[in-house]
This record gives C-alpha cells, sequence and structure tokens, in this order.
C-alpha cells in the first residue's frame, strides 16, 4: 500500500537484552511471587511456569485446580515452538453403560443474569492438569521439582490472603463449594463463606504437593490416587480406571499467523479459540487506520462479527467437538535467558466435590449447557475437548518473543487476546496501559463495552449494533496477563491480576 499503510503498527520496541529482568504476569500476587522465587533458585521460565501453576491451584482455588485441564505454550531460547495440550478428556474408556449420570443444576447469580451450571460426579471430566505440569517440568525444566513446588506447599500450609476479585468469584460460586462437607471444610471453615481478606488454607492440598515433589504422586492413574478420584466418581459419574490410565499430554504444532509484521503463535486444533482468533486477525489485517484511531474498537467487533457468522466454516473439521471455556486463569513468564510460555488452565466452575485425602476440587467441565448444544454425555468416550483457552506468543521479523499473553473470560478471551495484541503491536501500549485500556465484545447481535472509550470510538460502535456500555470495569471482560520482553509486564485488575 501507499504512504497511508499504517498496518505496520506502532513504535518500535528494543529486543530483550540477555541480562533483561525476567518477567511474570498472573491472576494472583503471591503465583508471580512463587515463579520468580524459582527464577531465582536457578529455574528457566518452564520451571517457574509450573511453579506459579502449583501456586495458582491455592491461591486461585475458583479458576483453575490440579484436577483441571489446561495449555501451555512455549518458545524457547533456541526457538523451540511447542503448545502442550494437557486438557480434559471426556470420560467412559472401558467401561459397561453407564447409568444417568447424576449431576444437579445450581443456578449462579451474577447480578445481571442468573446461569445455570450443572455440577456433581457426573460433571467431571478426566483431569490433565498434574499430568500437564509434571510433563512440561520433565520435558523443559531443568532444577529439581521439590524446589519447583515449594512455594505452592508453603502457600497451602500458611494460607493465602482472598483477594477482592477473587473473592467475590467464591461468592458467585457459593452454591457449588458448599455443596458437599469437604468444600464447606474449605470454604467455609468457621461456618461462614471466606470473604475478601480472609485467608484460604489447605493443609492437605499441602501435603499432596509435598508428595509430587518427592516423587511419591506422579499421575491420577497412580493405584491411591486412582482409588480416591473413583470414589468421587463412584456414585453417578463416568470416570473409569480405563480412562486414568489412557490419559496422555499432547505435544502439538502452535497456529502461526503472520499479521502486521510478526508471527503470532497460539492454540491450534482441536481447539477453537485460537482458530478464531487467527480468523479475526486476518480480518482485521484488511484494517487500514492509523494507531490509536478511535474507529479501532469499531474494526474489532466488525471483525468478531464476521468470525461469528462464519464459525461454522471455520471450525468445519470438528463441529461437534464438546468445549470449555469458564473458570479460566493464565500465567504469563519470560526469563532472561529468552524462554517464554504462555499458560492458561481451567477447573470449570468446579463440580463441588473435593478427592479425598488431597484438597484438590474437581472439575465440572461436562456440566456446562450451552457448551453443549447436543445435549450432556452424547459424545465419544477418550475425546479431547476443546477450548476457548488460547496462551498466544508473538514474534517480531527479526525472531524475536515481543508478547507473551492469554487470558481467562469464556467466550472474551479472543476478545481480550487480540485487543491487548492490537494494543501492543498496532497502537505502541506500554504493557500496563494495553492491559487497562477499554475492553469491547461483540455477543451475538449486540456490542458489549467497558466505560471509558472516547466520544467518537462509542459513536463509530452504535453504527455496528446496538451498544451496552457496563458502568465499570469487569471479570466479565476477561484476565489478560501479558508480558512484553524488554519492556515489561502487567496483570489484569479486572482479575486481581499481579505483574
Amino acid at each position: 500500500m501507499g504512504a497511508t499503510d499504517h498496518r505496520s503498527g506502532g513504535r518500535t520496541r528494543p529486543g530483550p537484552s540477555g541480562d533483561a529482568a525476567p518477567l511474570v504476569a498472573a491472576g494472583h500476587r503471591v503465583v508471580v511471587e512463587a515463579a520468580h522465587e524459582i527464577l531465582g533458585a536457578g529455574g528457566n521460565a518452564y520451571d517457574a511456569v509450573v511453579a506459579a501453576g502449583f501456586a495458582a491451584s491455592v491461591a486461585e482455588p475458583g479458576l483453575t485446580s490440579l484436577a483441571g485441564g489446561g495449555f501451555c505454550l512455549v518458545r524457547t531460547a533456541a526457538g523451540e515452538e511447542v503448545l502442550f495440550d494437557f486438557f480434559v478428556d471426556t470420560p467412559g474408556r472401558g467401561g459397561p453403560p453407564a447409568a444417568e449420570p447424576r449431576f444437579h443444576e445450581v443456578m449462579v447469580d451474577f447480578g445481571a443474569a442468573l446461569q445455570p451450571f450443572h455440577c456433581g460426579p457426573g460433571s467431571i471430566a478426566v483431569p490433565g492438569v498434574l499430568a500437564g505440569y509434571l510433563h512440561l517440568h520433565q520435558r523443559l525444566g531443568r532444577i529439581d521439582l521439590a524446589t519447583v513446588v515449594a512455594p505452592a506447599v508453603r502457600l497451602a500450609e500458611q494460607g493465602v490472603e482472598l483477594l477482592p476479585r477473587q473473592a467475590g468469584i467464591v461468592s458467585l460460586l457459593e452454591p457449588i463449594l458448599l455443596g458437599t462437607d469437604a468444600g464447606r471444610a474449605l470454604f467455609a471453615p468457621g461456618g461462614r463463606l471466606l470473604g475478601a481478606g480472609d485467608r484460604f488454607r489447605n493443609p492437605d492440598l499441602a501435603g499432596f504437593v509435598a508428595g509430587v515433589g518427592r516423587g511419591t504422586h506422579r499421575s491420577f492413574a497412580d493405584d491411591d490416587l486412582a482409588a480416591a478420584l473413583l470414589s468421587v466418581t463412584a456414585d453417578g459419574g463416568l470416570m473409569t480406571a480405563a480412562d486414568l490410565d489412557a490419559y496422555r499430554v499432547v505435544e502439538r504444532e502452535p497456529l502461526a499467523v503472520d499479521w502486521r509484521c510478526h508471527r503470532v503463535l497460539t492454540n491450534p486444533a482441536p481447539s477453537f479459540g485460537g482458530r478464531l482468533i487467527a480468523a479475526g486477525l486476518a480480518r482485521l489485517d484488511e484494517v487500514d487506520l492509523p494507531p490509536n484511531d478511535p474507529r479501532w474498537p469499531s474494526a474489532v467487533v466488525e471483525a468478531a462479527a464476521d468470525v461469528d457468522r462464519r464459525r461454522a466454516a471455520i471450525l468445519a473439521d470438528d463441529p461437534g467437538r464438546p468445549g470449555s471455556t469458564r473458570g479460566t486463569t493464565h500465567i504469563s513468564v519470560w526469563d532472561s535467558e529468552g524462554n517464554a510460555a504462555a499458560m492458561t488452565t481451567s477447573n470449570g466452575e468446579c463440580s463441588g466435590d473435593v478427592i479425598p485425602g488431597t484438597g484438590i476440587l474437581t472439575n465440572n467441565v461436562l456440566g456446562e449447557d450451552d457448551l453443549h448444544p447436543d445435549g450432556f454425555h452424547v459424545g465419544p468416550s477418550g475425546q479431547r475437548v476443546a477450548s476457548m483457552m488460547s496462551p498466544t506468543i508473538a514474534v517480531d521479523a527479526g525472531g524475536r518473543t515481543v508478547l507473551v499473553v492469554g487470558s481467562g473470560g469464556s467466550k472474551r478471551i479472543r476478545a481480550a487476546v487480540t485487543q491487548v495484541l492490537l494494543n501492543v503491536l498496532v497502537h505502541g501500549h506500554d504493557p500496563r496501559t494495553a492491559v487497562d485500556a477499554p475492553r469491547v465484545h461483540w455477543d451475538v447481535d449486540h456490542v458489549e463495552a467497558e466505560p471509558g472509550l472516547p466520544a467518537a470510538a462509542r459513536t463509530a460502535l452504535a453504527e455496528v449494533g446496538p451498544v451496552n456500555e457496563w458502568p465499570d470495569t469487569n471479570v466479565y471482560f476477561g484476565g489478560a496477563h501479558l508480558v512484553v520482553p524488554g519492556v515489561g509486564a502487567a496483570g489484569d485488575p479486572r482479575r486481581d491480576g499481579s505483574p
């Protein structure tokens, strides 16, 4: 294009230097501290992200668990690029025809709306997080596992302060978390639901994770762990010992998109979040606006609306695959050697059950009705569930990692990741500004918008469709935790994020 071509983006940034400080962003300050502790002990980005993941299972109990599922996108200093898929599988391998799965509907009040979720043993999918962390550490870590898990053990023993947004999530999930005696012992130990400023303690989880560090616990397929998990699903669940034996972490080639002088790496099939982001970026590549033009938000929602119209074609290879999107957190790490990790994990809303003796909350991925439009439990067993989760890394034309990001936020994950990419790579924003900037989201037939957009942007949005402008920022719009190597990091304040 001519002199008005703005597609190369905003200002040029210096590449990371060999002595630049490592950077971490995550959903709780103690999760960030766990990662930095391991980096300081001689670990690399992969030791650190695993340490942070174990810590998050303590500090963010409403969002992640060792019995959930997730993905970690890595790019090493040597240029190796791998997506580690340790998301959940559908259960039922090798089992006789199951009785009707037992789960119950719980209504969760989001203020503006009530939403039904389904919990109980019949909602539990085959977990992958523990296997994923151990696989990633064995594959790319370099310090001993006991050191890596030590921060999480300490946090579970001493307790972690519930931050305001975390306490809000626990409050939303109260009918689920207090649905069993084990849940009440964790989240209402004095007969009152824990709130902001209270300390969440999980001594059983401390003992379990310490055992992981010693090599005592290696897999949910281990006899003792399998027996404990299967005791939870024995009455009305679908899990079998064959499910636990057959579970495997899958290493995939990342989905790579050439976009505005960068390669954007994200989550490939069978998950769908990365493919929808890639389709949106391709649509935005056609937009020729100056950086920071107020028409960019409307361009974002127009691209999202176009992707929604073409969704069936974009995902034509697996349109019926079950998916999961909620109850999610993210960790971004870059070490001073040039290794990068973007890890997103989820426990759904949790099933309300706790694996005996471990303090581990089980997932409820099979119990979200809007993710199973053809009905519950109709898919084949042993299938990797798809996800909207989209850990993302951007690489510049010189081959340098220049951005590490991911987000929670259900259907808003792709909106959050796309807008952070735009804010850094096109608008030239620093990490804090890029994460804090007001977000927009196309929701079926209207625009959801955070406050703070300029008047010209609101006018342009109104031309796309009806606009629902929120009175303040909200967890609804995601939790994008961002690292820009050589520049800085930013945790998302919408979810108590910390850099």
